[in-house]
């Protein structure tokens, strides 16, 4: 639903309930949508990381991968490795 400015302003908590039961709102100031109220369990929902670093190199499959240095002269693969 969308609540013009001052309409939010005046039913603040008509708003806020409504989010909570219904989901996001939307607040428009003179016709143009310019904020969104959502409840606070969706607003953590939207900010706590999904899984943290290590969770995610571990999943990516990059730790099965052979990165050790070259060591060669050149800094090249040698013809062998290749």
């Amino acid at each position: 639903m969308t609540w013009q400015l001052q309409d939010a302003k005046n039913k603040l908590s008509e708003v806020v309930d409504t989010t909570i039961a219904n989901g996001p709102q939307i607040i428009s100031r003179r016709g143009r949508n310019t904020a969104v109220l959502i409840s606070y369990e969706e607003y953590q929902k939207l900010t706590k990381p999904s899984k943290n670093l290590k969770q995610l190199l571990h999943n990516s499959g990059f730790h099965e991968l052979d990165l050790t240095r070259d060591e060669s002269p050149t800094g090249r693969a040698s013809e062998q490795s290749i």
